[in-house]
C-alpha cells in the first residue's frame, strides 16, 4: 500500500555545518546550556548528542568545577558512541580522550563492572562509560556524596521511570535530593509508551531543556532529500502466503536491494509465533538462499534472484554471545555500503545503532511506544550519499473475527494508525500561534506565523515549557489513550474530543496545571494538530486551510471553529482506504461493544445540537440509528433524563430530612 506519510525535505545541509568550535548546528544549541546544573536534551537520532555531552562535559570538567563524569547508556553497544574523538583539530579547546580501562560497555561479569565502577570514583581519571544496568547495581549502598561535583550523564533518558519499582528513576531522584552531581539527560523522544510519567513534575520542573526537532535534523541534511512511513497489513502469518496473492506479507515489502534492518515481532507480541530462530529463517528465506557463513565475522551469504546479487546479511537474534559479539564486531567496523546489506533483529539496532547507509527499516508488529517507533525510524534516516530516500515500514496484523486476540489487534491497529499520524506531525515544520487583534500590526510575522482570533497564550512559565518542548510527546499519550482511540473514527463529536476528552488527558498528564495554563495548553495540542493534519493552500492572493471537509480563510480563524474540526479525522480516512469493507465493520463492532462512557460535560455540550436535530427532524436522535452522532445525541438525552432524576431524588431527600 502507499505510503501513509511522505515528507520531502530541502536539503539545506544546515545541521550539518560546523561552527568555529566545530559543532553541529543542535550541538552548538545544547552548549548555550553548558552551565545548567540538570539539563536535558531532546533530539532526533544522528543529530550528534554523544558529541554535544562531550562538549559540554569537557567545558564543566575544565571550567566549572566539575571533577569527574559517568557516562550511561542502555546497552553495551552504544558505549562506541563516546570513545576517544578528536575535537582539538576542529576548533574546539581539547580532545576527548577517556581512559579505556573504563569503557565499562565491553564483555565481562557484571560485577567486575560494579567494583571498576567504584574503584573510579576512588581515582583521578574522569571519565567512566558504562550501562544502565551497572549504574543500578553500583547504587546498592553507596553513599550519594560521593557524586559530589561530578556529571551523571544517561543516554535515552526515556528508560527512566517516576514509578516506585523503577530502579532507574530511584537512583536518579536519590542523586538529585542528596548530592550536588549535575545531570544530563538525553533523549529522542519524552514519551515513555505508558501512563507513568518520566519525571514527576516538580523534579522536571528542575531541568533546562534543549530541544531540536526532527523537522530541523532532516530538512538541514545534505543528501537525504525525503522520507516515507507506510503500514502494510496482513492476515494469519507475515511469513505465509497470504489470500489472493503468490506470495507472503514479508516477501511483498521487503526489497533486498536496499540495505534494510528487519525487526522481528517481539516474542511476547500476537504477531510473533514464539519461535524467533524460526522467524530468522523465515525472513532469510524471503530474501533468497544460504550461500555460506564466514565463521569469522558471523555473516551469512544469501544468494537472491530479486536482488540479482549475493548479499550479506547479519542476524542480531542469535543467543549464543560469542556469535553475537563477532557480528556485532564487524557492524562495528563497516566503512562502505557494501560491507553489509541486510540487518535482521529483535530488541537490538534501535537505539545508537549507527548504520548510515541503512534506507528501510521494516518493523513487524505493534510497537506500543512512539519512543521506540522514533528510535527505529532513526536507523534509516542518517544522511548518506547512497540515499536520497528513507523508508519506515510497519507490517501489522490485521484482526480476525474468528480469533481470540481480536481486541487486541484491533487496538494495535488502531494504535498504529495514530502512531503515523503523530510521526506526520513530528516531522513537520512547526508553526507559531498568536492572539489575532484588530488593532495590531502583524506585517513583520513570518510565513510560520498563524494568528488565532480568541486564542489563549500561556502566562505561567510551567505552560510555555509544556508548549515550547513538551507538545509532540503531550500528543503521544493523547493518540495512545484508549477513550480516544474509540472516539477517533468519527464516534464522538468533534467539540466533545477537543473541549471534553483532550484536557481530561492532559490533566492527567499535568495534574498541577491551573484551569488557565490547562486551557492554554489544550488550544496549543488542538491548533496545532488541526492545522498538521491540514493543507496550505492559496487562491485570490488568499491563504486557506484545506481540512477534511472544508477550507478556511486563514485571516479568520477562531478557535470556536478550530474547536469543531476533528483534529484527529485523518485516522478514519487512512483506515477506510487502507483495509476492506469486513475489517472497519470488526473495528466499529469492537468500538460499539466497548462505549465511550458519558460525562456530564459531554452531554451539556450536545444538549443545543439535540435541540437543532429536533426542530430539523421533528423527531429526537433514535438510540438505534445508524450515524454514531446521531445516536450519540440519543445516549445524552437518556443520560441528562436519569441525572435530572437523580437530582430531584436528592432534593426531595434533603427536604425529608
Amino acid at each position: 500500500m502507499p505510503n501513509l506519510v511522505e515528507v520531502t525535505y530541502k536539503q539545506t545541509g544546515k545541521s550539518k555545518k560546523t561552527n568555529a568550535l566545530g559543532m553541529r548546528e543542535m550541538q552548538e544549541k545544547a552548549f548555550e546550556a553548558n552551565t545548567a546544573q540538570y539539563l536535558l536534551i531532546k533530539a532526533p537520532p544522528a543529530s550528534g548528542k554523544s558529541r554535544a555531552l562531550m562538549f559540554i562535559a569537557l567545558e564543566k570538567l575544565h571550567k566549572q568545577g566539575i571533577k569527574k563524569v559517568i557516562i550511561a547508556v542502555p546497552e553495551k553497544a552504544i558505549g562506541a558512541s563516546f570513545s576517544t574523538t578528536e575535537l582539538k583539530k576542529y576548533g574546539f579547546f581539547t580532545d576527548w580522550s577517556p581512559n579505556s580501562k573504563y569503557n565499562l560497555c565491553t564483555p565481562g561479569p557484571e560485577k567486575s563492572k560494579v567494583t571498576a565502577f567504584l574503584e573510579f570514583l576512588d581515582t583521578d581519571e574522569k571519565i567512566l562509560i558504562c550501562t544502565h544496568s551497572t549504574l543500578r547495581h553500583a547504587f546498592k549502598g553507596l553513599d550519594e556524596e560521593k557524586l559530589n561535583n561530578t556529571i551523571v550523564a544517561i543516554d535515552e533518558f526515556h528508560h527512566v521511570s517516576a514509578e516506585g519499582d523503577n530502579r532507574l528513576g530511584e537512583v536518579l531522584k536519590n542523586i538529585m535530593a542528596k548530592s550536588s552531581a549535575h545531570i544530563i539527560a538525553m533523549t529522542g523522544s519524552y514519551f515513555r509508551g505508558d501512563n507513568i510519567p518520566v519525571l514527576m513534575p516538580e523534579d522536571e520542573a528542575k531541568f533546562t531543556k534543549v530541544t531540536y526537532n526532527y523537522y530541523q535534523q532532516l530538512n538541514g541534511y545534505e543528501f537525504l532529500k525525503s522520507l516515507g512511513i507506510g503500514y502494510h497489513f496482513y492476515t494469519g502469518r507475515y511469513f505465509k502466503k497470504q489470500p489472493d496473492k503468490e506470495m507472503s506479507a514479508l516477501a511483498e515489502v521487503l526489497d533486498p536491494s536496499l540495505k534494510t534492518i528487519v525487526h522481528i515481532p517481539s516474542v511476547n507480541s500476537a504477531e510473533s509465533s514464539k519461535e524467533k530462530h524460526d522467524e530468522v529463517g523465515h525472513v532469510i528465506e524471503a530474501l533468497g538462499e544460504i550461500d555460506y557463513q564466514d565463521e569469522k565475522t558471523g555473516v551469512i551469504y544469501v544468494k537472491s534472484k530479486k536482488a540479482n546479487k549475493t548479499l550479506k546479511v547479519a542476524n542480531l537474534v542469535n543467543d549464543d554471545p560469542r556469535s553475537r559479539d563477532k557480528i556485532t564486531a564487524y557492524l562495528r567496523e563497516i566503512k562502505s555500503p557494501d560491507d553489509i546489506d541486510i540487518i535482521i533483529a529483535l530488541g537490538m539496532a534501535k537505539e545508537g545503532f549507527d548504520w548510515p547507509y541503512c534506507e528501510h527499516a521494516l518493523t513487524i508488529g505493534y510497537r506500543g511506544s512512539l519512543t521506540e517507533i522514533i528510535q527505529i525510524i532513526g536507523r534509516a534516516t542518517r544522511d548518506s550519499n547512497n540515499k536520497t530516500h528513507a523508508q519506515f515500514t510497519n507490517l501489522v496484523a490485521e484482526p480476525d473475527a474468528e480469533n481470540d486476540d481480536v481486541k487486541v489487534a484491533v487496538n494495535n491497529m488502531l494504535k498504529a494508525i495514530t502512531a503515523s499520524l503523530l510521526m506526520e506531525q513530528v516531522l513537520a515544520p512547526n508553526f507559531k500561534f498568536k492572539l489575532k487583534r484588530d488593532d495590531e500590526d502583524e506585517s513583520e510575522d513570518d510565513d510560520d506565523t498563524i494568528r488565532i482570533r480568541g486564542f489563549k497564550l500561556p502566562t505561567s512559565q510551567r505552560a510555555k515549557d509544556i508548549i515550547e518542548t513538551d507538545l509532540n510527546d503531550l500528543k503521544a499519550r493523547i493518540l495512545q489513550d484508549d477513550q480516544m482511540l474509540k472516539a477517533m473514527p468519527g464516534n464522538l463529536d468533534p467539540e466533545t474530543i477537543n473541549t471534553v476528552l483532550i484536557p481530561k488527558i492532559i490533566r492527567e498528564v499535568y495534574p498541577d496545571l491551573d484551569e488557565d495554563e490547562l486551557e492554554a495548553v489544550r488550544q496549543h495540542v488542538v491548533v496545532d494538530s488541526v492545522i498538521k493534519n491540514s493543507t496550505m493552500e492559496e487562491q485570490g492572493g488568499k491563504k486557506f486551510i484545506k481540512t477534511a471537509n472544508s477550507f478556511i480563510n486563514i485571516d479568520d480563524i477562531h478557535i470556536d471553529l478550530i474547536d469543531k474540526i476533528n483534529p484527529f479525522q485523518k485516522a478514519f480516512e487512512i483506515l477506510s482506504k487502507s483495509v476492506t469493507a469486513k475489517t472497519l465493520k470488526l473495528i466499529d463492532d469492537h468500538i460499539q461493544s466497548t462505549k465511550i462512557e458519558m460525562t456530564e460535560e459531554e452531554a451539556i455540550l450536545l444538549w443545543p445540537k439535540i435541540k437543532a436535530w429536533v426542530a430539523k427532524t421533528g423527531e429526537q436522535p433514535n438510540l438505534q440509528a445508524f450515524d454514531h452522532k446521531e445516536k450519540r445525541m440519543a445516549e445524552a438525552i437518556i443520560f441528562l433524563r436519569e441525572l435530572k432524576r437523580k437530582k430531584i431524588q436528592n432534593e426531595q431527600k434533603e427536604t425529608n430530612t
